[in-house]
C-alpha cells in the first residue's frame, strides 16, 4: 500500500470510530492482528462484541466497499476475531461483525450483522 493508501486508510479508520462512539459503541480495540488476519476496530455495545471492518472507496472506484471484501477476506476475519475472543476474553461470547462503507462524498454506511458467526 502507499503512502496516500495508509494515509486515507487511518483517517477513514478516524472518522469510522467517531461515528460509532455517536451511535453509542465502546471502542475496546483498533488494528488488532492475529490468527492471520487483522481487525480494524473492535467495539462493544449492549453486551455484544462487534467486530468492524472499515472500506473506503473513492469516487473513481470500479467496485463498491461491500463488493471489497471477497471471500478469502472474510475467513481471515474470521480468523481474527476468534483470534481476539480468546486472546481478550479466553471465551467465545456474543458477537457479530459489522461493515462500515464510506465514500469519498463522506457517506457511511453501517451495514450490521455483515457476516454471519
Amino acid at each position: 500500500m502507499g503512502k496516500l493508501s495508509v494515509k486515507l486508510g487511518r483517517q477513514g479508520e478516524e472518522r469510522a470510530v467517531r461515528f460509532l462512539q455517536q451511535l453509542g459503541y465502546q471502542i475496546l480495540q483498533r488494528n488488532f492482528r492475529g490468527g492471520g488476519g487483522e481487525l480494524d476496530i473492535v467495539c462493544r455495545k449492549d453486551g455484544i462484541i462487534y467486530f468492524v471492518e472499515v472500506k473506503y472507496r473513492g469516487e473513481d472506484a470500479w467496485f463498491s466497499p461491500v463488493e471489497a471484501v471477497t471471500a478469502g477476506k472474510r475467513r481471515r476475519l474470521y480468523q481474527a476475531a476468534q483470534a481476539w475472543l480468546y486472546q481478550k476474553l479466553g471465551r467465545e461470547a456474543a458477537c457479530s461483525f459489522l461493515l462500515l462503507a464510506m465514500n469519498a462524498n463522506g457517506r457511511i454506511e453501517l451495514i450490521e450483522d455483515y457476516l454471519r458467526w
